[in-house]
């Protein structure tokens, strides 16, 4: 099983999933170009390239296919590894995805950029600008200890510079999987959080429709990220899928 990760995380940012998966299957989680301990060369970031990239990165290692993983971002290249390297995927779990950035979100993660540029950390900005977009204001009230925890988690990782930042985050706003959804043709699980603005389920019946017989699933009463807001019940649903289609 190969994690894709999110928008300015590396590869330990499914943390809490891996330590429930692993129990089933061999795990790795990566880093994508410009982030975590991977190289971050110059140059134009875009969702295809990250594919191209952990196809490459599969043949290298000796993996010849995978269940793949991933959400936001992670979901937006995986679905593109799929779509273009179809013999490398068994199964294909997209959480908070979406085919075609869509104005509002681009405006989002615009903003994000222009944080990280004043705050000039990428780290800070996450905390500031991002998690207020995936938590939802009920778990910042009920476990501000938790919040906490989250924030010096993302502190302790090693430092995204700013440039492979903005690298990274331009890619997200150029996204466009669109037209390639019809070649997607593993089984597939998309989850949404119910309360999510950023990648709302307003993207929901474009993949759903697009991709032959995949399942939608809404993690009620989260935002972006249910991975830490109900992670018993996200990692219990997620993996129900995931053993349905080990084989």
């Amino acid at each position: 099983m190969i994690l894709i990760p999110y928008l300015a995380a590396d590869y330990a940012c499914y943390a809490f999933q891996v330590a429930e998966y692993a129990k089933h299957f061999t795990c790795i989680s990566i880093d994508l170009r410009g982030t975590g301990e991977s190289d971050k060369p110059e140059g134009v970031y875009s969702t295809q390239l990250f594919a191209d990239d952990v196809a490459a990165f599969m043949r290298a290692v000796g993996i010849p296919n995978a269940h793949i993983f991933g959400l936001s971002l992670g979901a937006a290249v995986g679905m593109w590894l799929a779509a273009k390297y179809p013999d490398k995927v068994k199964s294909l779990s997209l959480h908070s995805a979406w085919a075609k950035t869509d104005p509002f979100l681009q405006t989002v993660v615009e903003g994000w950029q222009v944080t990280a540029k004043a705050l000039a950390s990428v780290a800070e900005m996450v905390i500031l600008s991002i998690f207020p977009w995936c938590l939802t204001p009920e778990l910042y009230a009920a476990k501000p200890e938790y919040i906490q925890s989250l924030a010096d988690f993302v502190r302790s990782r090693p430092a995204q510079p700013l440039a492979t930042f903005l690298q990274e985050s331009n890619a997200v706003i150029a996204h466009d999987v669109a037209a390639q959804l019809g070649q997607i043709t593993v089984p597939t699980q998309i989850t949404y959080g119910r309360r999510d603005a950023v990648t709302s389920t307003r993207f929901a019946d474009r993949l759903t429709g697009a991709i032959r017989g995949s399942e939608l699933l809404i993690f009620e009463e989260c935002s972006h990220a249910p991975i830490y807001e109900k992670v018993g019940e996200f990692n219990q649903r997620t993996l129900a899928f995931l053993q349905r289609h080990a084989a």
